[in-house]
């Protein structure tokens, strides 16, 4: 097995087999793998909010928002050889980790908007979604293999699940 990188809040790591991605601490986050199994390359963001807004901050870290990090990954995954027609995805994350009491049941609802933003632009930018474990309210760490092209889901108090 290669090396691990880490992937860190709003960053975005694309390489080569036989290295692994792994991020820590998903909660509302998303953590989204796109890769090309054949060109035998890998990108993992850790996806903090679903939109932008288009503000200059985002040019400057653009794997914080969906809207910026998914065309910044695909771009990045494809300049290291991965070829568009083939590219995959598989997600995790976008967990309720917050709720107050009395509060509307969408107000916090980062993970699910999360997650929502984020199927809405692999969809529209044609990218398949192979795999995903979304939702919940517990927080998870993930590991992406490019050996095996599987990303396992750690789940607090439930175990890995390999997807």
């Amino acid at each position: 097995m290669g090396k691990a990188h880490h992937v860190g809040m709003a960053d975005l790591v694309v390489l080569s087999s036989p290295e692994t991605l792994v991020t820590l601490g998903l909660g509302s986050c998303i953590g989204l793998v796109i890769y090309d199994s054949a060109a035998r390359v890998a990108g993992m963001v850790h996806i903090m909010l679903p939109d932008s807004g288009k503000s200059p901050a985002a040019l400057e870290k653009p794997g914080k928002y969906a809207d910026t990090a998914i065309p910044a990954l695909i771009e990045e995954v494809c300049r290291k050889g991965g070829v568009r027609s083939r590219l995959k995805a598989k997600m995790a994350g976008g967990s309720q980790m917050f709720a107050l009491p009395g509060a509307p049941a969408d107000f916090l609802a980062v993970g699910s908007r999360n997650s929502k933003e984020t199927l809405e632009i692999l969809k529209r930018l044609g990218i398949p979604l192979v795999a995903s474990d979304l939702g919940g309210n517990k927080g998870r760490t993930v590991e992406f293999s490019t050996e095996t092209w599987m990303l396992s889901v750690r789940i607090l108090g439930k175990g890995t699940t390999d997807i």
